[in-house]
């Protein structure tokens, strides 16, 4: 591999946590930061030093990650950690956030003379825990080699979308992406939700589509979370969804096309987590189909 690199990682949730990990594991030394302390205090044991503040994760960083909530956190944060960077240090925004937001964040980057790259990444906990997502990128090809080692690290590839990250390429490519993710998801749990309803064992569902061209990796893989209630720890979080739901329908609008099934996502997603399943995965939208919550898991049936 290349030299290794100092790599500082704003936000330790789900992916955070598992980026840190996989960059420690990559030979990079690796410092990371969370508005709470507490929650990333585990990665100590995978060799992560945690910083108090994000000025301190990034005074010595020869790359930023920021992985958090959504493009205001972003904002708020990196403006905390942008005074502390020494010259050279290239950031890697993975955060989901709106066209907006990171046409915003590719100024402030520019205004403090930072090489910025637009780089959302696919994947849940598992490919990230793995070092296996796909990394969406966009950004100047002069200093990319700066950059491909931390790409190296969290992705099993790079799918270069353009030079200018400012015009958020690689999140245009992330919203498409995750349209068809919240989609189907919620359609797994309407499949789950009208087998309960007109009692079918939804078994038989899945064996009339087996092999056949309506079986996906996706419909298996959240079924069985619901079917074997696996819905803690989340691969991806009912309360992130909802959020990334409402990105891909706002940016739709604001480009004259109207996404009925994404806006329906998005209220289920929301119906979900008003009935307490925010943490759980997203999966859990099955819930909403359902007045006060849901007739109970679909378990051993799905």
């Amino acid at each position: 591999m290349n030299d290794p690199l100092t790599v500082s990682v704003l936000g330790t949730g789900i992916m955070g946590s598992a980026m840190a990990r996989d960059l420690a594991r990559a030979g990079h030394t690796v410092i990371a930061w969370n508005r709470s302390r507490a929650k990333a205090e585990h990665l100590t044991a995978d060799g992560v030093t945690v910083a108090d503040t994000p000025a301190d994760a990034v005074r010595e960083a020869d790359a930023v990650v920021t992985m958090l909530y959504d493009g205001g956190t972003v904002r708020e944060v990196i403006g905390r950690a942008l005074p502390a960077l020494r010259t050279g240090t290239v950031w890697a925004q993975t955060t989901t956030a709106s066209l907006e937001d990171i046409a915003a964040l590719a100024v402030t980057a520019a205004e403090h003379g930072v090489p910025f790259y637009d780089s959302p990444v696919l994947g849940t906990r598992g490919p990230a825990e793995a070092g296996k997502l796909t990394v969406l990128a966009a950004g100047p090809a002069a200093g990319r080699e700066r950059i491909t080692p931390v790409f190296d690290a969290i992705g099993a590839r790079t799918v270069w979308t353009g030079e200018d990250a400012a015009a958020g390429g690689a999140t245009r490519l992330k919203l498409v992406a995750n349209s068809w993710l919240v989609t189907a998801t919620n359609a797994t749990g309407e499949i789950l939700g009208l087998s309960e309803a007109l009692g079918v064992d939804p078994q038989s569902f899945f064996d009339a589509i087996e092999g056949g061209p309506l079986d996906t990796p996706l419909l298996r893989n959240k079924a069985a979370l619901l079917r074997e209630g696996r819905l803690t720890p989340p691969e991806f979080a009912v309360t992130t969804a909802a959020k990334d739901a409402r990105l891909i329908v706002e940016a739709g609008e604001r480009h004259g096309v109207r996404l009925d099934l994404v806006a329906a996502s998005a209220a289920r997603f929301a119906r979900a987590e008003a009935q307490g399943h925010g943490g759980e995965d997203m999966a859990a939208a099955f819930y909403a189909g359902f007045d006060g919550g849901g007739p109970g898991s679909p378990g051993k049936r799905a």
